[in-house]
C-alpha cells in the first residue's frame, strides 16, 4: 500500500473508496442512470466514452455540473455487434478493424495498434472532452486495452505522458490485492507504478469490481449481498470500485449483447439502503478523483512509498 491516504489527509488506517460509473456516454440508458447517480451522490465519479454517439449528452451534463467528478474513459475497442464506434482520428490508422470501427477485442489492439496512433487518439478524446467544457478530473481505460494484460504489449507510456501533461490522475492500481487478478501481474504493476511516480501521476492503491454478468439464476438480492461483502472487505488505503450502472430498457437491450439485466441491477444497487448503510457502518470514506487531481496539481506527490 502507498501513502496516498495519508497525503490526502485521511488519517491513519483510513479505508477510502471511489465508486466510479464507467461507460458514461455510451448510450442514453447509461447517461440517464449515471447523471442521476452523480447528482444524488450515489457514485463519486464517472468516465465518458468520448467516441460514442451519446457522448455529447454526457459531456453537456459534465460541462453544466463542474462540481461533479467526470473523467475520460479512454477507448480503443468497440465490443458490441449491433452498436459500434470509430476513432476520432479517422479510419486510416492501425486502430480500426476491417469495417472501420475500433476492434471488438483487446487482443487485436495489443497486437496491431501503433503507439503513435494510440497517442494521437487518446489525446484527441481528452481534447474533445475539454473542448466540450468538461472539467476533466481523471483518466481511465475501457476494457483494459492499454494495460498489456494479454500479450504484455501495453500503451501505458503514452497514457501516463498524457495524464502528466494535463495534470490528471489515472486508473492504475499499485496492487492486485483482492481483485482476483493473476499475482504475476505484480512485477508489471511495480514497473508501471514507478513510471507513474516518475511523471508525478497520482494512481490508486487497488482497483476492484464485481462480476460483469450475473450468474445463471442469480437474484438481485444475491448480487447486493455479494457487493456488501466486497465493501466489508475493503482494506486500508484508496480503492476504486468501478461499475456500469444503466437503465435496463429497450434501448440498452438493443445496444448490448449481454449483461443488460446486470447493468440495471447495478443502478438499483448503488442507491440501495442496505448498501449505503454498509458504507456508513464500515466507516468507508467516500472520495472523488478530484481529490487526487488536486493533490497531483499541488505538487505534493514527491515521496511516495
Amino acid at each position: 500500500m502507498s501513502d496516498l491516504a495519508d497525503r490526502l489527509g485521511l488519517g491513519e488506517g483510513a479505508r477510502a473508496i471511489i465508486v466510479n460509473a464507467d461507460d458514461f456516454g455510451m448510450c442514453h440508458a447509461a447517461n440517464t442512470a449515471i447523471a442521476g447517480l452523480l447528482d444524488a451522490g450515489y457514485v463519486d465519479s464517472a468516465t465518458v466514452m468520448v467516441p460514442c454517439a451519446w457522448s455529447p449528452e454526457a459531456l453537456s451534463f459534465a460541462a453544466s455540473r463542474p462540481d461533479l467528478d467526470v473523467g475520460v474513459h479512454l477507448v480503443l475497442t468497440s465490443e458490441w455487434t449491433r452498436y459500434r464506434w470509430r476513432p476520432l482520428t479517422g479510419m486510416g490508422t492501425t486502430l480500426t478493424d476491417d469495417a472501420g470501427f475500433f476492434p471488438a477485442d483487446v487482443l487485436l489492439v495489443e497486437e496491431t495498434a501503433a503507439v503513435a496512433d494510440v497517442s494521437a487518439e487518446i489525446a484527441a478524446q481528452l481534447q474533445a472532452a475539454l473542448d466540450a467544457g468538461a472539467d476533466v478530473t481523471h483518466l481511465d481505460n475501457h476494457m483494459g486495452s492499454v494495460y498489456g494484460l494479454l500479450t504484455g504489449r501495453d500503451f501505458l507510456g503514452p497514457v501516463l505522458e498524457l495524464a502528466a501533461r494535463h495534470g490528471l490522475p489515472f486508473r492504475l492500481p499499485r496492487s492486485v490485492e483482492g481483485s482476483g487478478a493473476d499475482p504475476e501481474l505484480h512485477a508489471k504493476l511495480d514497473a508501471a507504478s514507478a513510471a507513474a511516480d516518475a511523471l508525478g501521476v497520482e494512481i490508486i492503491d487497488r482497483l476492484w469490481t464485481h462480476p460483469f454478468e450475473a450468474a445463471p439464476g442469480e437474484t438481485y438480492e444475491q448480487v447486493r449481498d455479494d457487493f456488501i461483502a466486497l465493501l466489508r472487505s475493503i482494506p486500508p488505503g484508496v480503492t476504486e470500485i468501478y461499475l456500469h450502472p444503466m437503465v435496463d430498457d429497450d434501448e440498452l437491450r438493443a445496444v448490448v449483447d449481454v449483461a443488460a439485466a446486470k447493468r440495471g441491477q447495478e443502478l438499483r444497487l448503488l442507491s440501495d439502503p442496505l448498501v449505503l448503510h454498509t458504507i456508513a457502518e464500515e466507516g468507508l470514506i467516500r472520495l472523488g478523483w478530484r481529490a487526487l487531481r488536486d493533490l497531483q496539481r499541488d505538487g505534493r506527490n514527491g515521496d511516495r512509498a
